[in-house]
């Protein structure tokens, strides 16, 4: 079983940057995949980025040369550069024991996760 605990949302403006921080606990193994997840009102959940064994990175086009995930022991980050008003919305982070999860075809999508923290609010203005 894993324990996550996100921190680190806040309100900025447009362009600003914000850093998320996922504590991560885990009691029956190490997780071999985690990833950032967001969800806005009314709309689907999506993934952002994914961080997988073998320390590879992969993220989804929207974020892609603004959002940095990176990992530290226990503890999972996102970067969050230049940020849009379409970045507004409820961040979560997950974690799945199983290294299929980590494949191109699963990493980026929450069905395939596990474990979820409580999620973070990162609200972005114009």
């Amino acid at each position: 079983q894993v324990h996550l605990v996100e921190s680190g949302g806040d309100s900025v403006q447009a362009g600003g940057s914000l850093r998320l921080s996922c504590a991560a606990s885990a009691y029956t193994g190490s997780p071999k995949c985690m990833a950032w997840f967001r969800q806005s009102p009314g709309k689907e959940r999506e993934g952002v980025a994914a961080f997988t064994t073998g320390i590879r990175t992969y993220y989804a086009d929207s974020v892609e040369g603004r959002f940095a995930i990176s990992r530290n022991e226990n503890t999972l980050f996102l970067q969050m550069n230049s940020l849009l008003p379409e970045d507004t919305a409820m961040y979560y982070c997950a974690a799945d024991l199983h290294s299929s999860t980590c494949l191109a075809s699963t990493r980026l999508m929450p069905g395939r996760y596990s474990y979820w923290g409580q999620g973070t609010q990162v609200t972005v203005s114009s």
